[in-house]
């Protein structure tokens, strides 16, 4: 016969509660025919009901169902819990030794199913979330201000970091939610979500193609405009971008930024043009002075949400995940159907 570990477990812990002073009360069960739950709670219910009738009417069983339940309980502890006196059943010495263990066990199973519900129902707790720089000022605390207003038990820290820095904080368990710049290999993180959108070119507003329907093509203007770049290039893996046009690009750039709010107020101040993702473009715009329009080369640019493990966070982490994901998603189908207009 196969020995279940938990229900061996469980023995020891009812036979010790009853009768602590007695190692070989417990030692030995394992020879004997296992002890499984129902059994236990059949015995609480006639010793709390007084009767294997009444203990039946609690557990919504028949009366011979009990009296069976109790008796393979018996063969398993190896000593009789009840003697009949009359028409009646009343404990034995050790069947109320006995009753003490397993009355300790059913509460600490009621303290279990108490904590469950708790877990299970709470509305608060404290998230934590590491973002790259352009979901940090319009889309991540959108979304967190929708949360914050229906949930006041809810919690936040919420700090902007680069990609790499990103990562390994999740891999450190440092915080529950990561929101990167690229797609997510490393050993030890989880892509909760991944999407991509469209670069956009980001422009002064009085620029002469800031009003124009249509895309804006960069080989067309590489040889009139000037670009900001990123440390004095681009990232081509990141863009797709053909190596070409990069060095092109490159070429005519007087302006290096370290950053894409950086790039977006020098466009706005020099009149240069900067190729943005569509989130920190939107950024950009709201501060004024800048547009942005789509671009026909196809440079892509990826978000993903990562955790350490989707089993490890809590309902609330994962539920606040599927609304920004949800609302990323949004934001790059606006993007994409601006490529699409004429």
């Amino acid at each position: 016969m196969q020995i279940n570990p938990y229900t061996e477990r469980m023995k020891c812990f009812v036979l010790y509660k009853a009768f602590p002073n007695d190692k070989h009360a417990y030692i030995s069960i394992s020879k004997e025919k296992a002890m499984n739950l129902r059994q236990l709670e059949a015995f609480r219910a006639t010793i709390r009901a007084g009767s294997v009738t009444e203990a039946a009417n609690m557990m919504h069983i028949s009366q011979p169902s009990v009296s069976r339940l109790i008796a393979e309980l018996e063969r398993a502890t190896g000593f009789a819990l009840f003697a009949r006196v009359g028409r009646g059943l009343t404990p034995t010495v050790e069947g109320q030794q006995f009753y003490k263990g397993v009355e300790g066990m059913f509460v600490g199973v009621a303290r279990l199913e108490d904590l469950a519900r708790s877990i299970r129902t709470t509305q608060g707790g404290t998230i934590s979330i590491s973002t790259i720089q352009s979901l940090a000022a319009i889309e991540l605390p959108a979304a967190i201000g929708r949360v914050y207003r229906e949930n006041p038990d809810i919690r936040f820290k919420i700090n902007s970091r680069n990609t790499p820095a990103i990562l390994e904080a999740v891999q450190m368990h440092q915080v529950d939610l990561g929101i990167v710049g690229r797609e997510a290999t490393h050993e030890g993180v989880e892509t909760l979500f991944r999407t991509s959108a469209p670069y956009v070119c980001l422009l002064p507003e009085d620029h002469p193609l800031a009003d124009q329907g249509g895309l804006i093509d960069l080989e067309e203007l590489v040889a009139n405009e000037t670009f900001v770049t990123f440390g004095g290039t681009y990232p081509d893996t990141m863009m797709s971008m053909d190596p070409a046009l990069s060095r092109k690009l490159q070429a005519r750039s007087r302006l290096s930024a370290a950053n894409m709010p950086l790039a977006g107020a020098l466009v706005r101040e020099t009149g240069a043009l900067a190729i943005a993702d569509p989130f920190s473009a939107e950024q950009a715009t709201r501060m004024g002075g800048v547009v942005f329009r789509p671009l026909s080369q196809n440079l892509t640019y990826f978000v993903s949400i990562v955790a350490a493990g989707r089993e490890q966070l809590s309902r609330q982490a994962l539920a606040f995940s599927d609304l920004l994901a949800a609302q990323l998603s949004a934001r790059v189908a606006y993007v994409e159907a601006l490529s699409r207009q004429p």
